[in-house]
């Protein structure tokens, strides 16, 4: 996997309004084999061929914050990822001050929540038998997800913010069904008039849904198991560009994980809908996705390893490379990149 040092400073503590750009005026570092531009996100219909296609994540993000408080009276951030079919949730417990998550718990721990909710932690997630960042929890008594966050809760943040953002300055232009406890980020620069000139370039942009879970910025764990839908629209497309020798790009990692986890040995994409455990890296290649668009990610991020399965490791090492002496800033509210064969 590739390797570098983030130096200081180079973390993005605020969306990009907060830094007197617009929301698309990032940086992107537009990457091809023996070839690195420095653009800007606006750039992007230009560096794409009519013909190409792209697929944006369409989950929007839920105020997955929750202030908890623990037996001893002490009050501490609870990232809800996900709801289960059952009505539990899955969790995360974060240390105090937000400083990292809480992976001392026992099954059977009870937290407070706002509204009167009591939290009772269950078992680990995904696996029952090992409890470390993620639990099965059940709120009691049961309520409806989407409305209670809407009500008591925040966007998830991490400790690089300067400040709390607002849930609006997390969504992206095109999300429309609310799901994922963080942002899909690689979609954030884009704007509607974005939107329109890949349209007109002749570039379709075509949907489909991964609900994001929170992810573990200090652990660099692989993604825990995350709902997915891709319609028959969107499966036939990806089939058909590809099968014309255009590109199929994916906004995002959590794109690449939906289309390809719906893309069999044989290369076609088919729609399907579920929950994915895909991790792809050496020993699984992306089939289906052939460009990417990427925010940066922390070094030895699993997601790296999912880069390279679409660019493969000495591209990725290259962009890494030349982000780190460009000055790019990283994460959610950060610069982007733009991987191309």
């Amino acid at each position: 996997m590739s390797t570098f040092v983030l130096p200081p400073g180079r973390e993005a503590p605020a969306p990009p309004e907060h830094r007197g750009l617009a929301r698309d005026g990032v940086r992107l570092l537009a990457v091809r084999p023996g070839s690195l531009t420095h653009a800007r996100f606006p750039d992007l219909p230009d560096l794409l061929d009519p013909g190409d296609l792209v697929v944006v994540n369409t989950s929007a993000t839920l105020p997955a914050r929750l202030d908890a408080r623990r037996a001893d009276g002490q009050l501490v951030p609870l990232h809800v990822s996900t709801p289960l079919d059952d009505g539990s949730w899955v969790v995360e417990v974060r240390r105090p001050g937000n400083d990292g998550p809480e992976t001392g718990l026992e099954p059977g721990t009870e937290l407070a929540l706002p509204g009167g909710v009591r939290l009772r932690l269950r078992t680990g997630f995904p696996d029952p038998a090992r409890p470390s960042r993620l639990w099965e929890a059940r709120p009691e008594p049961a309520v409806a997800l989407v409305p209670y966050l809407a009500e008591h809760g925040q966007p998830v943040r991490y400790g690089y913010l300067s400040a709390p953002v607002r849930l609006d300055e997390a969504q992206n232009v095109y999300a429309t069904e609310p799901g994922s406890a963080e942002n899909a980020s690689a979609g954030r620069p884009f704007t509607d008039r974005l939107l329109v000139r890949l349209v007109a370039r002749g570039i379709p942009v075509v949907p489909l849904v991964l609900h994001a879970g929170v992810s573990s910025p200090e652990l660099h764990e692989p993604p825990a198991p995350e709902r997915y839908r891709v319609p028959e629209v969107t499966a036939r497309l990806v089939t058909a560009t590809r099968a014309a020798g255009q590109r199929v790009v994916a906004v995002g990692t959590t794109v690449t994980r939906a289309l390809e986890t719906v893309t069999g040995d044989d290369g076609v994409t088919r729609p399907g809908q579920g929950w994915t455990d895909l991790v792809l890296g050496p020993d699984r290649p992306a089939r289906a996705v052939t460009g990417l668009v990427t925010g940066l990610h922390a070094p030895e991020a699993s997601h790296l390893l999912l880069l390279e399965a679409v660019a493969g490791p000495d591209l990725v090492a290259a962009a890494y490379r030349a982000a780190v002496s460009g000055g790019y800033l990283w994460h959610e509210y950060g610069d982007s990149m733009l991987f191309l064969p």
